[in-house]
């Protein structure tokens, strides 16, 4: 059987949101982690690139690895296999801790993604089944720094970020967040209280605040190109797995 897609240019940027440079750093980065070792049974039926490819598109599009399957010209247990091989491979390259730095402007935000494993995710205030990631961008270059692993999305924004280890990342970094982070010593809007209306200057603060938080609400919009973040099928880790993949391809796509 004879599969449709191959890693050419026409259908790696159609698929994936990447052009074709920036696919072949992706792959070179999946080689150099260890991507074409064997994978514990047969010999993989599709090249290195072409397997990425495949856990690519199936993040773009979130087809049913049934459906992946004839486009690729291989049986649905290959692609299982790739895709539960390969994905840990995609992960976000952890940024190094930074020193104390007072010029530099990170943003935190939470997003609701839609899961079907009960174990991940939990009912939630956008009325379906979610869970909870936070993300950490750079103001400036839009790129994302480090997500956190899901947890369920009835937990609050600001327990999230407690438990998710990104204090410790963000140490000596400004970090935005918007007002669900009172009381975690990140910077956040000034709160209005009844009957105690905010100063001009408060006001203006807050303009500008809201200005600058909005680019992590552009990058989740982006992120949820990849419409892996709209309806997770995935079964534990596997979450966590896709927002570090479309994290790293979404850095690809706006800086190469």
């Amino acid at each position: 059987m004879r599969g449709v897609l191959r890693a050419e240019a026409l259908w790696v940027e159609t698929f994936t949101g990447l052009r074709m440079d920036r696919f072949v750093k992706l792959v070179k980065v999946v080689r150099e982690r260890g991507g074409n070792g064997p994978g514990g049974g047969r010999p993989w039926a599709l090249p290195l690139a072409e397997r990425v490819l495949l856990v690519a598109v199936y993040y773009r599009t979130n087809l049913t690895m049934r459906q992946l399957a004839p486009l690729f010209g291989v049986c649905p247990a290959t692609v299982c296999r790739v895709i539960h091989r390969l994905r840990p491979l995609l992960a976000l390259e952890s940024a190094p801790r930074p020193l104390a730095d007072t010029d530099r402007l990170w943003i935190v935000d939470g997003t609701l993604i839609p899961v079907r494993d009960r174990g991940v995710g939990a009912s939630s205030r956008n009325y379906r089944f979610s869970a909870n990631v936070q993300v950490i961008i750079d103001a400036d270059t839009r790129l994302v720094i480090a997500t956190a692993r899901p947890v369920p999305g009835n937990k609050a924004d600001a327990h999230a970020w407690r438990e998710s280890g990104l204090p410790a990342k963000s140490a000596g970094v400004t970090v935005l967040a918007d007002g669900a982070y009172w009381g975690t010593g990140l910077v956040v809007p000034h709160r209005k209280r009844a009957n105690r209306p905010l100063l001009r200057g408060q006001e203006e603060d807050n303009a500008a605040h809201r200005k600058v938080r909005a680019r992590v609400e552009h990058t989740f919009a982006r992120m949820k190109n990849w419409k892996i973040l709209r309806d997770c099928r995935q079964k534990g880790p596997g979450l966590h797995h896709a927002v570090q993949a479309v994290a790293t391809m979404h850095n690809l796509a706006l800086a190469g």
